[in-house]
């Protein structure tokens, strides 16, 4: 399509202009102390908030794309952030961390309660003794009945004259989660229109239900946090883990 990455791309048009999180992981890791583990941080919207903050934080995602432009971002901007490209289900970093973030969904797109099992296990192991583990959770009808639901506000970026649109189209209900359909669409700085389209599954899971998972794995959930809703962004329920 163009010669920048498509990854990264429709990753930053969906998701990098999301900020109502960003106080809450500011906070956790300054009352945690230490290094800070970001879990599925994709180009590093969060990571590189952290580490403007003065955290030192290693970021992981299944992405290599992702992970070098993460790379790329921090080395300019002169910021201590590592990326691993790595499965938050089966990664082994050999090394310990004060507090680890799964922001937006990150833990609704492991393919259920296996899934978020084998993170937790992993996780268990990557943490000091008594770090907090915060994992956001968003339900995208917000608690009303899908049919009654209509799609958010298009998230739009422009780069090197090329504009790039990610639409919802459509929120609905499937088996065992939720999916949301958007259409993409890139115009070239000559006019030119190229349109395609994707669907993300997320798992439907409680804060309750992952609480309880949790403390099957040794975890001790402590008070939730709750990351409100804006204009184009559904809100979020942060459950936080003490190891």
């Amino acid at each position: 399509m163009v010669r920048l990455n498509e990854t990264v791309i429709w990753h930053d048009v969906e998701c990098a202009s999301y900020a109502a999180d960003l106080a809450l992981w500011q906070e956790l890791a300054a009352e945690a102390g230490g290094s800070v583990l970001d879990v599925g941080c994709g180009t590093g919207r969060v990571a590189l908030d952290l580490a403007a903050q003065g955290h030192r934080v290693l970021g992981i995602d299944a992405e290599p794309a992702l992970i070098d432009a993460l790379a790329s971002r921090a080395r300019a901007a002169r910021l201590p952030v590592e990326g691993v490209v790595a499965d938050a289900r089966s990664f082994d970093l050999g090394r310990t961390f004060g507090v680890a973030i799964a922001p937006m969904q990150v833990a609704q797109l492991l393919g259920g309660a296996g899934g978020r099992a084998a993170m937790l296990a992993c996780l268990r192991r990557h943490l000091e003794p008594g770090a907090p583990f915060a994992i956001a959770l968003a339900d995208p009808f917000e608690g009303e009945p899908g049919e009654q639901v209509g799609p958010p506000m298009p998230d739009v970026h422009e780069e090197d004259g090329w504009v790039f649109s990610s639409l919802p189209i459509a929120v609905r209900s499937v088996a065992g989660g939720t999916a949301i359909d958007r259409v993409r669409q890139a115009v070239s700085p000559e006019g030119e229109l190229t349109e395609s389209m994707t669907s993300v599954e997320l798992d439907d899971v409680t804060p309750d239900q992952l609480e309880e998972e949790a403390r099957e794995l040794g975890f001790e959930p402590l008070p939730r946090r709750e990351v409100p809703p804006t204009a184009d962004y559904v809100g979020s329920t942060v459950v936080i883990l003490r190891a």
